[in-house]
């Protein structure tokens, strides 16, 4: 059996998929498995921030059509770059485990963020990182920074920033974790939805496939990535808005926090809630539905655009 796995050309996404097929094949020894490369609108817009560009799955769509075109059996994505909503026809019927969830701070000197000189130039492509950053130091400057790791990494090395964030998991993936000079511990910087976490799509009704990679399924990944999605589904966010959520398991009990900022970091409003693992869905939405009653409706609309 050949099994066509679509995915993006980064160096990290490549490590990904080849890291899923390795495990299928090494569990079912007669299914051959080959990695189609897909470029996204994500890949193809370099030169403009992720908030500037517009539009919602900027980094799965191209994977998706292929998918519901059969030109690929599965898609292996990152979770944090998959929508709340996906097209008819998809599922997530897999999420592996988990990787490091944290945020990284990499800098010249090995400098934390505590010590970095005010001004210091840092970059980052996510609204979600520059509004906790400009939380904890208002006096950094923050500049919008895109590519792959290595291309992101040069940047740094050629002075053209004094520190980047970048997540831990995309590191470790790639054997660079002794890159990183400080772990962002997460009560100072919540991830983003699903970070850490790979998701795995497939068309709803190839149950064959579905089974076959079922194995590949981590429980609690998937339970507090869930919570996590409904959080973001409720409070109707994507690239364009500083959304943080992270859910955890522990002594049987789902603990999800999560947070919308303003974009300058002047205010943050978070919250956190705790429950069974059974109710993930609902205590994403309930956590959500706190955020928005403690004034995120506001921050949202006013970053969406829309005049309240």
């Amino acid at each position: 059996m050949l099994l066509k796995i679509g995915t993006r050309s980064s160096q990290l996404a490549l490590a990904q998929s080849n890291w899923i097929k390795q495990k299928i094949e090494e569990k079912h020894t007669r299914v051959q498995v080959e990695i189609v490369k897909i470029k996204t609108m994500g890949d193809k817009i370099l030169d403009v921030p992720l908030s500037k560009v517009g539009g919602k799955g900027l980094f799965v769509k191209e994977i998706e059509e292929a998918l519901l075109s059969k030109k690929i059996d599965l898609a292996v994505h990152s979770m944090k770059d998959v929508p709340a909503l996906l097209p008819e026809g998809l599922i997530l019927s897999t999420i592996p485990e988990r990787e490091d969830p944290h945020d990284v701070l990499i800098s010249q000197g090995d400098k934390t963020l505590d010590q970095l000189p005010s001004g210091s130039k840092v970059g980052t492509s996510s609204l979600r990182r520059q509004a906790q950053i400009l939380h904890l130091r208002p006096d950094l400057n923050i500049m919008p920074l895109r590519g792959n790791v290595n291309t992101r990494l040069k940047k740094l090395e050629q002075g053209e920033y004094q520190a980047i964030i970048l997540a831990a998991a995309g590191l470790n993936r790639l054997g660079m974790g002794h890159r990183i000079s400080q772990i962002i511990p997460k009560n100072k910087m919540i991830p983003a939805i699903g970070q850490g976490a790979l998701g795995l799509e497939v068309r709803s009704d190839d149950m064959k496939i579905i089974q076959l990679i079922d194995f590949l399924n981590h429980k609690s990944t998937e339970v507090a990535v869930y919570a996590e999605r409904a959080l973001l589904k409720e409070l109707e966010g994507g690239c364009q808005t500083p959304i943080g959520g992270f859910a955890f398991l522990e002594n049987n009990y789902l603990h999800l926090r999560g947070l919308v900022a303003e974009l300058d970091g002047s205010r943050i409003i978070m919250d956190e809630i705790s429950g069974k693992p059974e109710d993930a869905q609902v205590m994403g939405q309930d956590l959500a539905r706190s955020l928005l009653k403690k004034g995120a409706d506001k921050i949202l609309a006013r970053i969406e655009g829309q005049d309240y």
